[in-house]
């Protein structure tokens, strides 16, 4: 199992301010705007050096998306910000016909996603958003796993012409991936190569897939480990190679497991290569209250529950 160390945590949230600051600085048409969760989203430095470039839009989400829709008719490449909540579910129709139908370059930022919202409970933890965008036609997903790939994600969509939803989140992670990544859309980042079996996690959970395979290997299992960064478009190559090799899969990610990165995998399996599979997810269930912890425990979304999910794999796989 190679080795990832890390010497501070950061939350994904910042990785985006930090790329957002930084796309301010070198592409005069990126805009910003944001609806009264400037503090939240951590995009006070964009706003500090490009006063002129930023709309606080406040609590009005669906007029967020139309004025982010209509600034790119004018050349411009806007950035929303809010929850990732008030992002997707609040807004979908705004979305759907404004952004997606109309296939405007407006880059969707949805911090504070899944349940490591933490105390703000089940109403603000929205475990839907990556089905809801993988759904339209022309959005691509991005789901990051730590404060360096959020910030490479951020600066790379910008030059990536068509809607994205960026997703990330608030509690502070191990930064492990490079400072200096190059990050590119739709390819999949290989953490570690193993034989006995295939872990693709995405967002929170590469990390808790690390920690997984550090155990499994103690165990005398050999877990091949792949992040998912970009759920649409997929990997497709890159996951049929792993489950080829290892012959059974673990899907990992903070998100219920109908619409999500699990189902995209399930799918793309079924039609080119069954193979069995086991889902770290929530179980068709809203959140609760908590901290990011308490709840990634409870509802199993952990690196515990990644291991006993390949143990049951590999079981079902050797029948």
């Amino acid at each position: 199992m190679k080795k990832y160390t890390y010497t501070e945590q950061k939350d994904t949230r910042s990785g985006f301010g930090a790329g957002l600051a930084e796309l301010g600085r070198t592409n005069p048409n990126v805009v910003a705007l944001c609806a009264d969760l400037i503090g939240s989203l951590k995009m006070e430095k964009f706003i500090e050096e490009n006063p002129e470039r930023f709309v606080q839009v406040g609590i009005a989400e669906a007029n967020m998306m139309c004025i982010a829709a209509g600034m790119t008719i004018g050349g411009k490449i806007p950035f929303t910000g809010t929850f990732a909540n008030f992002s997707t579910g609040r807004v979908y129709d705004q979305i759907r016909q404004s952004i997606a139908y109309s296939d405007k370059n407006v880059k969707i930022c949805a911090s504070h996603a899944g349940l490591t919202l933490g105390e703000d409970g089940a109403t603000h933890q929205i475990l839907e958003d990556i089905g809801l965008m993988k759904m339209l036609p022309g959005m691509t997903v991005i789901n990051t796993c730590d404060y360096n790939q959020t910030k490479a994600a951020t600066i790379a969509i910008a030059d990536y012409e068509g809607p994205v939803y960026l997703r990330f989140g608030r509690p502070v992670i191990p930064v492990f991936t490079p400072a200096d990544q190059k990050f590119e859309i739709g390819k999949a980042v290989m953490i570690n190569e193993g034989a006995d079996v295939t872990i693709i996690a995405t967002g929170h959970l590469v990390w808790e897939a690390i920690l997984a395979g550090e155990a499994l290997e103690k165990l005398g299992i050999d877990a091949e480990i792949i992040n998912i960064h970009t759920i649409k478009p997929l990997d497709d190559k890159a996951i049929l190679k792993s489950v080829a090799k290892t012959g059974c899969i673990v899907t990992c990610e903070e998100h219920n497991y109908l619409g999500g990165l699990g189902e995209s995998i399930a799918g793309l399996l079924s039609l080119n290569q069954p193979t069995p599979q086991e889902y770290i997810a929530t179980k068709d269930t809203f959140g609760e209250s908590g901290t990011p912890a308490q709840l990634m425990e409870k509802y199993e979304l952990n690196a515990e529950a990644i291991v006993k999910a390949v143990q049951k794999v590999i079981q079902r796989k050797q029948k």
